[in-house]
């Protein structure tokens, strides 16, 4: 049996999303860009997946910019902020768990002396509490980053709480003549069960990545709110809106609004099945594994995703175990996956070193099944025992 839990990492692309793509590939070639009739189609199907995102996220589809992927609509956001304001040496606020083309960039930026940052602790849930990012603002600051759902435990944000906090705050700054605090909040993760309405959760700006909800590799959005100067880094062409030079990828932009309506479809009888899948795995583990730690809370984390350690068996030798069965898990994200360090996010939750790396990340679709879960018991039962068996590491 082959098992595909690594679901965090990337999904298989849906089957009605492969007809839409490869229909468009084949039929819908022009460039966007040019005023002929084939590059118009081209453009049509670009306008006409921008309003069909736009009503999932309740915004104007004018405020919707398609980039690469995520860490490129990541770095569009903190970059095009920084860069399109008017502060000599801005300051942002991020958290310890961010996704590292969050975290990575708002280093490099503050190494370089081009900002100033602070980075919000987490409780031992992987929670942010907003007390402390009021505490951290300062006069100079013009950009809070906080992600929704986290890559590699699932913890989920209170983005809306932030959001909230964040306007009512902006409100005094107006009156002592301050610069506008933007909110921008890394959502990739959160497609699959958070909601999605950029108004309802108060933020600026909006992250999110296809090939997380069965859609293709190499397309992601980002939304911003109409009114934010933001500087485009890839300088070129007008393309969406002046914010990101480049031919469009038309097919990977039609696949995308594809997958996320199919990702709505049905969404309380899909989030229900992946809590129920959850919820097993947990008894499981508990009734069959010995002294296994659950890193992810049960009721502030999205349901596609748990993050367990197992003290006295690294997870790279459980993953290699694991992956000889024809399972596929991670030790955290795809993005750091052959780093020997001990997750920063668990490392920022309280978690001891040695314990993270006994840490295994299991994130679950719809597709998957109670039957495949046991299978991975199984499997995982004796893996574990064996690592342990000849670990130096007192059990």
């Amino acid at each position: 049996m082959n098992v595909y839990f690594d679901n965090a990492a990337t999904t298989s692309v849906n089957k009605e999303v492969a007809v839409r793509i490869n229909k468009i590939n084949n039929n819908c070639f022009g460039n966007p860009s040019s005023v002929h009739g084939f590059g118009q189609d081209a453009r049509g199907i670009i306008e006409k997946s921008k309003i069909q995102i736009a009503k999932i996220i309740n915004c104007d589809f004018s405020e919707i910019v398609f980039t690469s992927g995520g860490s490129e609509a990541n770095n569009l956001a903190i970059k095009g902020v920084i860069e399109g304001g008017d502060s000599n040496k801005p300051h942002i606020i991020t958290s310890k768990i961010e996704h590292h083309s969050v975290l990575h960039l708002i280093e490099k930026l503050e190494k370089d002396g081009k900002i100033e940052a602070d980075y919000i602790k987490v409780n031992s849930a992987g929670i942010v509490k907003l007390e402390d990012i009021a505490r951290k603002i300062k006069k100079n600051t013009v950009l809070v980053s906080i992600m929704y759902v986290n890559n590699e435990t699932g913890s989920v944000q209170p983005i809306r709480e932030i959001g909230k906090a964040i306007e009512k705050i902006n409100t005094q700054r107006i009156n002592k003549r301050l610069a506008k605090i933007y909110f921008h909040s890394d959502a990739i993760q959160a497609a699959v069960s958070q909601k999605l309405d950029v108004l309802y959760l108060h933020v600026d700006l909006l992250t999110l990545s296809a090939h997380k909800i069965n859609g293709p590799k190499g397309s992601g959005l980002l939304y911003v709110k109409s009114g934010i100067s933001l500087k485009p880094q890839i300088i070129g062409g007008n393309q969406e809106n002046g914010k990101r030079a480049g031919t469009e990828n038309v097919s990977g932009i039609a696949g995308f609004s594809k997958a996320l309506s199919i990702t709505f479809e049905g969404r309380g009888r899909k989030i229900k099945k992946l809590e129920n899948l959850r919820d097993y795995f947990i008894q499981e583990i508990n009734s069959e594994i010995p002294k296994a730690r659950l890193n992810s809370h049960k009721k502030n984390s999205s349901p596609h995703i748990i993050n367990i350690s197992f003290k006295g068996a690294e997870a790279e030798a459980i993953l290699l175990g694991l992956d000889m069965a024809g399972i596929a898990a991670s030790s955290g994200s795809a993005c750091t996956s052959e780093a020997l360090e001990p997750s920063h996010v668990l490392l920022a939750m309280g978690v001891e070193p040695l314990l993270a790396q006994s840490s295994v990340r299991f994130s679950f679709s719809v597709d998957n099944t109670e039957k495949e879960i046991d299978y991975v018991i199984r499997n995982l039962k004796e893996i574990v025992k064996r690592l342990r068996i000849i670990s130096p590491i007192k059990n």
